[in-house]
């Protein structure tokens, strides 16, 4: 008796239907209440929508124990709209036309705003650029050599499989650096590097022109970073803030309410003051320093948290620097370099009492929640846009039947007669076609900046360590009042999974297990 093949179809509502049809009564009892278990989810999930203001916790924490509220600038107080991505890409491809001599045909490349997302490696070496999961596996279809993927048997062949070493990934601040051959990207400034990156690359292989993957490399490096260095963007931004900086009015009004709250407020950053003091009077007002207890800018973080060696200095608001010795940090003042150890011996700020939010996991809370034992909260813009995609109709449809046929894989597979496999192995075909339509959703090239398929990225799992709480934006702290307290879902672990049924994959379907049987 052979089973007709399990195929992928639609009911005209867009809700998938498995079509299986087996002679054999108890795989048919069995395959047909998984399949209306599943369908049944459906309106439950989609009923439980997301909220994308929400502050979601990886460790407990209490605003009732905070005094303290320290920040970033960039994408933490200012954000930004993509115009500035677009002046950076622009600004970037014209030095490296102009100061390194690069093809004048760069000019026709323009920046791709949904092509990347952050998080990415690349490959220095290969100038490959990749998404890596929390165990360092290469998510086939997300490799791309310039603008264009690199089939998956290519991959397998270059890496011997899909892993990489620990050796080769990322130092612990996603650079590439003494022998590592992956670069993190890991801020939302580094979108327009990787764009172009996978441009110059792109010129290069449609005009058959042999280079060195690392020069390239180096050279986009230094041509984003003067950008930033040089000032350039500083100016442009102050030049035309309106168009650049967006998001302002909530900004000042989660300062202004944990100013009247009666909270301490810092700031630190490494942009200028002057670029940090445009923004802020746009954002928040001229008045604005009067909510900061301290204010300290080109801070050089990460070294900031760790060399102990640069002491604080005191600027002007005319960018004077003053050469007396810094003995406290005081209100009203400005501050440039410094170092966290300095900071906490003149402010006493120790511990669970500070709460520091920052965009970069790495430079901005690493070092921070390791070695300081500051709580931290990461600020993940992206955050909104997925989550608003996955409150879709067609995104839950997609995840509970990919759970759901997951399970039937699951448990289906240990009916080993020739009939059964027949069925599981087209069900393993709809498994990877819906894997793939689901990245998509999110992202054509690269998918969820969350998810691998199944496994978290290698960004969520440094998410997860290092910041406590993490959100769409500080506007999300006005939902909430300051003796709230975040508690993170209790997930179960693999083991733990049957006093969660609703969160196993065979087991979700609450059934018992049904052993393999002889089919004649």
């Amino acid at each position: 008796m052979s089973p007709s093949c399990g195929t992928y179809q639609s009911n005209g509502s867009g809700v998938p239907l498995l079509t299986v049809v087996l002679h054999n009564t108890h795989y048919l009892i069995c395959t047909y209440l998984q399949y209306t278990y599943l369908i049944s989810l459906i309106p439950v999930i989609s009923k439980n929508s997301v909220n994308p203001d929400t502050i979601f916790a990886n460790n407990e924490m209490s605003l009732g124990d905070i005094e303290i509220y320290g920040f970033d600038y960039d994408y933490t107080l200012a954000f930004y709209s993509r115009h500035l991505h677009t002046l950076i890409f622009n600004i970037a491809r014209d030095i490296l036309i102009q100061e390194h001599r690069y093809p004048e045909g760069l000019r026709e490349y323009e920046y791709i705003p949904n092509f990347v997302v952050r998080g990415l490696h690349y490959d220095v070496q290969r100038a490959l650029l990749m998404k890596i999961d929390a165990f360092h596996y290469i998510q086939l279809g997300t490799v791309y050599r310039g603008l264009h993927p690199v089939p998956d048997k290519e991959v397998i062949a270059m890496y011997d499989g899909c892993h990489v070493p620990l050796e080769n990934m990322s130092d612990f601040y996603g650079k590439s650096s003494h022998g590592h051959t992956m670069k993190q990207y890991m801020d939302i400034f580094s979108l327009p590097e990787m764009n172009l990156l996978c441009s110059v690359n792109d010129y290069f292989m449609k005009h058959n022109i042999d280079y060195e993957p690392v020069h390239l490399y180096k050279d986009v490096k230094e041509a984003i970073g003067d950008v930033h260095v040089k000032g350039i963007m500083y100016r442009a931004v102050e030049a035309d803030i309106e168009n650049y900086i967006s998001y302002g009015e909530q900004t000042h009004a989660v300062l202004k309410k944990l100013y009247e709250d009666g909270k301490k407020m810092f700031l630190i950053t490494n942009s200028p003051f002057d670029f940090v003091d445009r923004g802020m009077n746009y954002i928040v007002g001229k008045d604005w320093r009067d909510l900061f207890d301290i204010v300290i800018v080109q801070a050089d973080k990460p070294g900031f948290f760790n060399d102990r060696r640069k002491p604080f200095r005191r600027v002007t608001d005319k960018g004077v620097l003053h050469w007396d010795r810094i003995h406290k940090l005081e209100k009203g003042k400005i501050y440039k370099q410094g170092n966290l150890y300095e900071f906490l011996r003149l402010t006493g700020w120790r511990g669970s009492k500070v709460l520091y939010f920052g965009d970069h996991i790495y430079s901005d809370l690493a070092d921070l929640t390791l070695k300081h034992g500051w709580r931290t909260g990461a600020i993940i813009p992206e955050l909104r846009k997925e989550i608003k995609i996955m409150n879709t109709e067609e995104c839950v449809h997609l995840m509970t039947w990919l759970q759901g046929l997951t399970g039937l894989i699951e448990h289906m597979q240990v009916h080993r007669d020739p009939a059964s496999q027949a069925v599981v192995q087209e069900w393993i075909k709809e498994r990877e076609a819906m894997r793939s339509q689901t990245k998509d959703i999110f992202n054509g090239q690269f998918g969820s900046l969350f998810r691998t398929y199944h496994n978290p990225t290698y960004f969520s799992r440094r998410l997860s360590r290092f910041a406590d709480i993490y959100m769409a934006s500080l506007s999300c702290l006005l939902n909430y009042d300051f003796h709230h307290t975040f508690f993170p879902r209790r997930t179960p672990l693999q083991h733990e999974s049957p006093f969660w049924p609703e969160q196993t994959s065979a087991g979700a379907l609450k059934m018992p297990f049904i052993p393999p049987q002889n089919h004649n």
